[in-house]
């Protein structure tokens, strides 16, 4: 009983599992930005793509 308690002590002073929260809110947000970007630059291809085809015609 002693050994859990001083396991339970230790994991709650040890930094590991917030820096990992910090470490996936990080990753999270960088997703977003990526997957916004990449949105971005389709929806602009995309235009430029129907302009071509467009003038084709």
């Amino acid at each position: 009983m002693k050994n859990l308690a001083t396991a339970v002590k230790n994991f709650m002073v040890s930094e590991d599992g917030p820096t990992a929260v910090e470490y996936a809110v990080m990753l999270a947000l960088i997703v977003v930005v990526c997957l916004t970007a990449i949105q971005a630059i389709g929806t602009n291809a995309n235009k430029h793509f129907e302009t071509v085809r467009d003038s084709l015609s």
